[in-house]
């Protein structure tokens, strides 16, 4: 639910998503991404398995790569 005013300080909980074996990370960050998400660059490395997104609201949360 959007709220008037920015985020102020540090997340207090941060979401994983996890995909199963099955499913596509770059079609789920894609559908994300469509539905508002945007990427977020806080440092980490470029061999990275996950995508740091964030929502309209600036909330950090990650897309793990599948699992086997």
């Amino acid at each position: 639910m959007p709220v008037p005013e920015g985020k102020q300080v540090k997340n207090r909980l941060h979401l994983d998503l996890a995909p199963r074996a099955s499913d596509d990370q770059a079609a789920d960050v894609a559908r994300l991404v469509s539905l508002g998400a945007t990427r977020v660059d806080i440092g980490q490395d470029e061999r990275a398995t996950w995508v740091v997104l964030a929502d309209p609201e600036g909330n950090e949360f990650c897309v793990l790569s599948p699992r086997d």
